[in-house]
Order: C-alpha cells, then structure tokens, then sequence
C-alpha cells in the first residue's frame, strides 16, 4: 500500500490509472503517468541520419543521450509548425528512455480503467490505429495514445523479435492452454505467433483483463479446471481490467490462485515489480523478451527440456 495521494488511498490492484493530459494542435491526449520520467521544456536536438521521419534526433540531458519523436508530426503524418514553448515528455519504458515532444501539459487525472473504453475502428484507424483507449477526465474526452505501437512503428528492432524464438531451435508440440490478456492487437498477435513457433499451440487471447476474469468464472468450478487454463499471461495497461486488479482477484482466490500467472509489461520498474510481487504474481517480465517468456513459461510448466537437444 503507497502514501495517500490527493486524498485517495493509493492501494496496488484498485484498477485505477493516472492519466497524464497534454495536447496537440489543441486536441487532448493522454499517457499513463507510469510511463513517465519527467516533462522539461523542449531543447536543441540533434539530427540522426536515415532515421524515421518522426524521430528527430537525440539530445542528452544529465549525460544520458534520449531519442526525440516528433509526435505532432507522426500523428499528422507531415511536417508541423513548432510552436514556442514546446515540450518534451520523457518516457521509460520497454527498458528505453525516449522524449516525445508535444504542445502543452495539461495535468493529471486519476480514473478507473473502467471508464476506459476502446475506440471504434472507425475513428481509430482500426487495429493498426495508434489510440488504444478513450477516457473522460473532467468532462473532456481524452484519447489515450499507444506509445509501444508508436515505437514498434519507428523503431521495429525494439519491440518483440521473432528471431529470439526461431534462436531456440525445434521444440515439442505442447496442448497445454495459455489465456493470453493484452489489450493492443499488434502485441496481442506477436505473442501468439512467438509462442506458437515455440510449440505453444493451444491459446486463448483477451482484449482485457475483464473478459478474462469472466472467462474463467464460467470454467472455475470444472473438474477439469487445469486442462482449460494451464497458465495466464497478462498486460498491465489495459481498458476495463488492468493487470494488477486481474492478478489480485486470481490470486486471492481460493480455486484460481493455483493457475501459474505471468505479468508481461513494458512496465517492469523495480516499483511496479514489487506491486506485482505483493499481489501475487508468480513470475513478471519486461517487454519484449520474448525468448526469456518462453523460458518463464517452460518452468512454471514444467517443460525445462522442451528444447533440449534441438537446440540449433
């Protein structure tokens, strides 16, 4: 349990979020507030070659150099004006710092994941869109922007690598079911695929952590519980359910909390790890190691030698 904040008791598991407001051209979007390192007003930035059209180089403040995006840009998709008293958001997550510049700083809003919905693909650009929720924060609409995708985008050699599983070499076919809980399609699909050429073949993908929770209240009390669920995979960021409050329901019940659960997150901070390990998380890994999630996955299975001797 965290100090009091603003007067509301800060307690892991609430299915509450922090939503950092800032804005663009005058529309209001919003970052977890997890994600974020610091706000600083923006600087010179050095030009990279060859590098996305969004990035726009690097600076280095405090001696660490930081990646630049030009999020005004990348969302317009052209070139914008600057503006004076522009801002850098500075952000850690996926193990990387990056800075995103943005017009103005708004403030903090703290909502339930509840009243975040996913947008319509009609006005999200659909499942490659970059809005990966809308919030109400104060009477004002908020569109909650996808930061990983955004830098899955710009940079594809960060995000999760086909190559750390194809590096494993053949292994056995497993049946054994994994519920998978991650709220964005491209993540969502990149893990299936990267277990299933793991021999992970037997999945079950969740947009949240809500459907997932009503998915094992309609199986919790079968005979057969472990040949339904062998092990849960979770997000933390997600609409309607996040992570933690999944986790603390599963774990503080007496029939589910047997099921092996894995946290997998780009926010893996030493704080969000000793959240996760006071709720009762059996293992929690920081994207996108994918090739280190199949590992977790092969123990808590019992499946340390699924590879074993077919390794190339």
């Amino acid at each position: 349990m965290e100090k009091e904040k603003n007067g509301i008791l800060l307690e892991s598991g609430t299915n509450e979020i922090e939503i950092m407001e800032f804005t663009i051209d005058g529309n209001l979007y919003g970052i977890n507030v997890a994600k974020v390192r610091e706000i600083m007003m923006a600087e010179k930035v050095h030009p990279m070659p060859h590098s996305h059209p969004a990035v726009e180089g690097i600076f280095k403040p405090r001696d660490t150099v930081i990646t630049v995006v030009n999020l005004p840009k990348y969302l317009a998709r052209r070139d914008v004006e600057s503006r004076d008293k522009e801002l850098f958001i500075i952000t850690n997550f996926n193990k990387m710092f990056i800075a995103f510049r943005v017009h103005t700083v708004v403030g903090i809003s703290r909502i339930s994941w509840e009243d975040i919905q996913k947008p319509d693909n009609t006005v999200s650009g659909g499942p490659d869109g970059v809005a990966t929720g809308i919030a109400q924060c104060d009477g004002e609409l908020v569109t909650i922007l996808d930061f990983e995708k955004i830098v899955a985008e710009i940079a594809p050699q960060t995000t999760i690598q086909i190559s750390e599983v194809e590096a494993l070499g053949h292994r056995e076919r497993s049946e054994c079911p994994i519920w998978i809980a991650e709220d964005s399609i491209l993540l969502s699909r990149m893990i299936q695929e990267s277990l299933q050429k793991a021999g992970y073949v037997n999945l079950h993908s969740f947009p949240n952590g809500a459907e997932l929770w009503d998915a094992l209240q309609e199986c919790k009390n079968s005979p057969d519980l472990n040949q339904q669920v062998a092990l849960i995979i979770t997000d933390l960021e997600m609409p309607q359910m996040d992570g933690h409050r999944l986790t603390k329901l599963i774990k503080t019940d007496d029939v589910l909390k047997k099921i092996p659960l894995v946290i997998f997150s780009s926010l893996i901070t030493q704080e969000m790890y000793i959240k996760g390990k006071q709720l009762g998380a059996d293992e929690q890994l920081s994207k996108p190691e994918i090739g280190h999630l199949i590992g977790v996955i092969d123990h808590l299975l019992g499946r340390e030698d699924a590879g074993k001797g077919n390794r190339a």
